[in-house]
């Protein structure tokens, strides 16, 4: 295992349970999972927090089962899920205008042009939680999906920005943050269920990712390596459970246990003289419950929840001949019999179920394969995201900072060295005129002395004639 590498949470706050996983890479870029923990989710319903007493109860529940797999673990930060109705998104576009066109474009630049659409206009009562770049334009030139290293005076963007309740937004917090724990980031589900359950070639073919959860149904639709978009649908498990409940007369416990274990999402494929016995309530006679019409219940919430996927794939002209990758179902609700015939039947689009071991490495345990932990894997693959990027930027400025220090370096002693050459060269200018100065006052003294010598003989001369 690479103990240099963190340990990074994930905390799924859902509407049926609430989880909490600890990884590490190890040397192979795999997942290691170091703790793992679950409880019963009571304060939660269509994944918003509506009671955060019984939520920090849960939430702690979770964190005490985690710390039980294993001891010598210390939780402080965690990465949130984040889902429910009030999760809307919006497309917008932004540019900057760079005052250093002769520099690349750094990341730098890239952060300003994010931050810039936190700014973005919309409704009092939201928050935004995220902004996702989608494609870059610099100058010209567009669909450019790195632009770093590149040239240019303007630079700008797509964006994705998805924007949630504030007070929904405030009870998740204050849940975690009176569980003792800090947020690290709120991160929506479906894009963490997304990584985990996703690879490079399904980013690029085109796929719809389907969690059918507790409470909602999240969607999020990729293509070409770029988020389309993202969606949450108000249905999941827990009507399907009050639909069984209310159609065949049962308690919710009932409920539950025949769906997960005898429905069937295709009514087709239940058997007509198949039936449930349900014990009496308080000495009531049994109750015999038709297999048939459990699965009739089931079928039209998920043909009703697949409408909703096949209206917001034709919002965006996502048509079946564009998702080469089909639809992946993931979520505690993908795991009913015969979903996969349902979805491609009702949407016309090959479906299969994501299994969140794409990224686990081995030795976990079976439980985790599930499709119900697709958000809280990903919520630790989104972590190490982050931390990846945020090494590779630090990395980049201490080559920056160095390269700029060893080129101010070798300027000083460049000038340094033209400063002593030029010194060098004054003082021969200096050894040249002394040495000029003295050959003139040589001649000079030459010069007089020959001029004494004959006004000496001049009168020696006169003073012959004389006598």
């Amino acid at each position: 295992m690479n103990q240099e590498a963190p340990i990074i949470v994930g905390l799924d706050i859902g509407t049926t349970k609430i989880a909490a996983i600890a990884g590490r890479k190890n040397e192979f870029g795999k997942l290691e999972i170091l703790g793992f923990g679950k409880a019963p989710s009571f304060g939660v319903q269509h994944g918003m927090v509506l009671n955060i007493d019984q939520t920090i109860k849960a939430i702690r529940q979770a964190l005490e089962n985690c710390y039980a797999s294993n001891p010598n673990l210390e939780i402080n930060e965690v990465y949130v899920g984040i889902a429910g109705h009030h999760i809307k998104s919006l497309q917008t576009r932004g540019d900057i205008v760079r005052n250093d066109t002769e520099a690349e474009i750094s990341q730098k630049d890239i952060d300003q042009l994010i931050n810039d659409q936190y700014k973005t206009v919309i409704p009092a009562s939201d928050q935004i939680i995220d902004v996702i770049p989608q494609q870059y334009i610099v100058d010209s030139l567009q669909n450019i999906t790195y632009p770093i290293g590149m040239s240019g005076v303007k630079v700008g963007a797509n964006f994705h920005i998805i924007t949630g309740d504030k007070n929904a937004i405030r009870n998740i917090n204050r849940s975690v943050e009176k569980s003792g724990l800090k947020i690290h980031d709120l991160v929506l589900q479906p894009l963490a269920s997304a990584a985990a359950v996703m690879c490079d070639m399904d980013f690029e073919a085109g796929v719809a990712i389907v969690d059918i959860g507790g409470g909602t149904t999240d969607l999020a639709v990729f293509y070409e390596g770029i988020l389309k978009h993202t969606a949450v649908i108000p249905y999941g498990g827990e009507n399907i459970t009050n639909d069984i409940k209310n159609g065949l007369g049962v308690l919710k416990t009932q409920a539950e246990q025949m769906k997960v274990q005898f429905g069937y999402a295709l009514a087709d494929e239940a058997k007509s003289n198949a039936y449930i016995t349900i014990p009496g309530l308080r000495g009531q006679s049994p109750k015999e419950i038709s297999v048939k019409n459990l699965a009739h219940i089931i079928q039209a919430r998920m043909s009703e929840i697949m409408d909703f996927v096949i209206y917001h794939l034709k919002q965006i002209g996502m048509d079946n001949k564009m998702l080469n990758g089909g639809i992946i179902l993931t979520g505690g609700g993908s795991q009913l019999k015969h979903l996969i015939q349902l979805t491609e039947y009702t949407t016309g689009v090959s479906a299969r179920i994501g299994y969140p071991n794409e990224h686990l490495a081995s030795g976990h345990i079976d439980e985790l394969t599930k499709p119900m932990y697709a958000t809280c894997i990903g919520l630790i693959l989104k972590g190490y995201n982050d931390y990846e990027n945020d090494r590779r930027a630090l990395e980049e400025n201490y080559v920056k900072i160095n390269t700029s220090y060893v080129a101010k370096e070798q300027a000083s002693k460049a000038a340094t060295e033209t400063d002593n050459s030029w010194e060098d060269d004054a003082t021969s200018v200096e050894e040249i005129q002394a040495r000029k100065a003295r050959e003139r006052n040589a001649s000079l003294k030459t010069f007089l002395d020959r001029m004494k010598t004959k006004i000496i003989d001049m009168f020696t001369e006169e003073e012959d004639a004389k006598l």
